[in-house]
C-alpha cells in the first residue's frame, strides 16, 4: 500500500506510517512537501481546511494521500480559551475522512503569542532551547516531560480518521 503524506517533517511522516502499519501490511509512506494553503500557526477551522488541502493536494501514484494539521481552537471552559489539537485528513482520490487527535492547553502566554501569528513550535523551540521542536518530538513531547509525542498525536489522529475506512459497510 502506498500512502502519499503531505508533508516532510518526521514526525507526522513517521506517526502516519505507524497508524497505516497496525491495519495494513507492506505500507510504503511517500512524504511530499506541498502547501496547506493556511497561515503556518492555523486556528479554529483553518487547522481542519489545512489538513485537507494537504491531504488532496498531496494525492497521486498512491492508495491514500494523508494531510495532517495542528493548531488552536477556541474552546468555551479552556483556561487559555483555546485547546491543540492534531487533525489528520485521509483522501482515495474521491472521498475523504478527517480524524482528531487528544487536545491540551499549551501555557498561556504561548497562546498569546500564537494569537499575535507566532508560529507555536517556533515559541517553544525559543522557550525550550530545543531547535526545530516540532520537527523533532513536539512540543507536547517536552509539556509531558516525554510521555507523549508529535508521532503518538499524529498516530491517534490518523487511527481516527482511518476508523470509515476500516468500516466500509457501516459508513458507505
Amino acid at each position: 500500500m502506498r500512502v502519499a503524506v503531505g508533508s516532510t517533517n518526521p514526525t507526522k511522516v513517521e506517526g502516519v506510517k505507524r497508524a497505516f502499519e497496525i491495519f495494513f501490511k507492506d505500507v510504503c509512506v511517500i512524504p511530499k512537501s506541498v502547501k496547506s494553503g493556511v497561515r503556518s500557526q492555523p486556528i479554529d477551522d483553518e487547522v481542519v481546511e489545512g489538513a485537507i488541502n494537504r491531504a488532496l493536494n498531496s494525492y497521486g501514484n498512491c492508495d491514500f494521500s494523508v494531510g495532517v494539521e495542528a493548531g488552536l481552537f477556541r474552546i468555551k471552559g479552556a483556561k487559555t480559551g483555546y485547546i491543540d489539537f492534531q487533525v489528520a485528513v485521509i483522501y482515495d482520490g474521491k472521498d475523504y475522512s478527517i480524524g482528531f487527535g487528544p487536545g491540551f492547553e499549551f501555557p498561556p502566554f504561548v497562546v498569546d503569542r500564537a494569537l499575535k501569528g507566532y508560529e507555536v513550535g517556533k515559541i517553544m523551540s525559543k522557550i525550550t532551547g530545543i531547535k526545530d521542536i516540532g520537527r523533532r518530538f513536539g512540543a507536547i513531547y517536552y509539556l509531558t516531560k516525554g510521555a507523549v509525542s508529535r508521532v503518538d498525536l499524529t498516530k491517534i489522529a490518523v487511527i481516527m480518521a482511518l476508523i470509515p475506512w476500516l468500516n466500509l459497510d457501516l459508513y458507505r
